[in-house]
């Protein structure tokens, strides 16, 4: 999906308005977050002496009904320091869905850093799995196998379009797990708030049988950097010894700290927001029954929404690089009024649209008509 993106389309109009629905990685801090970055009161994290990274680890840990938090550079930082802890036992492996972030786009990371065995499983459309698939591969105690020591879950699922896993599949998976001996549940939470806003709940609610969750401070929360695990004070601790063996020990990180303490202050309950333009810019591409593309409103659940082209017509890569354009036909019939989406490529037959706080209502309302222009423009 990364290595996808429209690097061809045409020039972007110099009076163009760009409407960008990439991804929420796009997302601006705000002034607020600006203004305590260059306010914050800073000392060395390493040493674990940055008060304001402490406040907004402890404050995380809060949140999420933890015992501990530790901020690290990214949520892929994350993934990588909380499997690696999981497994420190030479010959582990872990349990993964074939569609979850982990598996997909982190470089095999868990194997190249740390020797960890990947069993990839089937990951349904909701981001779900199927029970059996998950017993199915825990190794049983033989010579010849690694051993099954994390299960790794996604929620909101990335790769399945923002789902938003219900609170009672993982009431299920995560005691299934238990049950059946599974030593730890990972949740990549990089967009966790997204879930816990859709579904109305406290985040600590969605990770309450968990042992490890990272969550992203930037994406939809709108921080500059960093991601965040938390889980057992003794988890933690060991987090923090593979961050340092990673190269990730900052030391004057209370700058980055401050924005994301505003951020779980301030840009949760707001998520919201981006949730209503997300279903009203899928009802609106669905409305308009263009046999080329068209977007699943039940399957919109957060700030994502799939576009799908069920024609060979028109492709994810043919829609995005029009759509990202101005035509000269456009140019006649609207004057002046540029406008260029840019959208983001997931295979040949998909593409999603993810809406973030850098869009208003406006901007949504004129990333329809652009594609409304562009439906019409294929009837003919």
């Amino acid at each position: 999906m990364y290595a996808n993106e429209c690097q061809d389309s045409p020039k972007v109009e110099r009076n163009a308005r760009v409407i960008d629905m990439r991804s929420d990685t796009f997302s601006l801090p705000t002034e607020k977050m600006r203004h305590a970055m260059a306010e914050a009161v800073v000392g060395d994290d390493v040493f674990q002496e940055d008060p304001t990274v402490n406040a907004l680890q402890k404050r995380a840990a809060e949140l999420f009904g933890k015992e501990s938090a530790l901020l690290v550079s990214s949520g892929t930082m994350g993934n990588l320091i909380s499997v690696l802890v999981h497994c420190r036992e030479r010959g582990s492996e872990a349990i993964v869905g074939d569609k979850c972030h982990i598996f997909k786009y982190e470089q095999g990371g868990i194997s190249q850093f740390g020797g960890v065995h990947v069993k990839a499983i089937p990951t349904l459309a909701d981001g779900t799995f199927l029970l059996e698939d998950i017993v199915t591969s825990i190794r049983t105690d033989d010579i010849h196998f690694p051993r099954t020591k994390v299960l790794c879950l996604e929620n909101t699922h990335n790769g399945c379009g923002g789902k938003v896993l219900p609170l009672a599949y993982l009431d299920k998976v995560t005691a299934f797990a238990r049950a059946n001996g599974i030593p730890a549940i990972h949740m990549d939470g990089a967009r966790i708030f997204n879930a816990a806003i859709a579904l109305k709940v406290p985040v600590s609610r969605l990770v309450q049988n968990v042992d490890s969750v990272t969550f992203c401070l930037s994406k939809g929360l709108c921080a500059p950097v960093g991601s965040v695990i938390v889980g057992t004070a003794s988890f933690v601790a060991e987090a923090r010894r593979v961050r340092k063996a990673l190269g990730g020990g900052m030391r004057q990180a209370g700058h980055l700290a401050a924005a994301g303490l505003v951020a779980l202050e301030e840009m949760v309950d707001r998520l919201e927001e981006d949730h209503r333009r997300a279903h009203h810019f899928a009802r609106s591409i669905a409305a308009l029954q263009s046999p080329f593309f068209t977007a699943d409103v039940t399957a919109t659940h957060s700030n994502m929404v799939r576009i799908e082209f069920p024609t060979d017509h028109v492709t994810a890569e043919v829609f995005c690089k029009r759509v990202g354009s101005v035509t000269d036909a456009e140019e006649r019939d609207l004057g002046q009024t540029f406008v260029v989406v840019r959208l983001f490529p997931v295979g040949k037959n998909a593409a999603r649209a993810v809406i973030c706080n850098n869009l208003t209502d406006a901007d949504v309302q004129m990333a329809i008509s652009k594609i409304s222009y562009y439906a019409d423009e294929l009837k003919n």
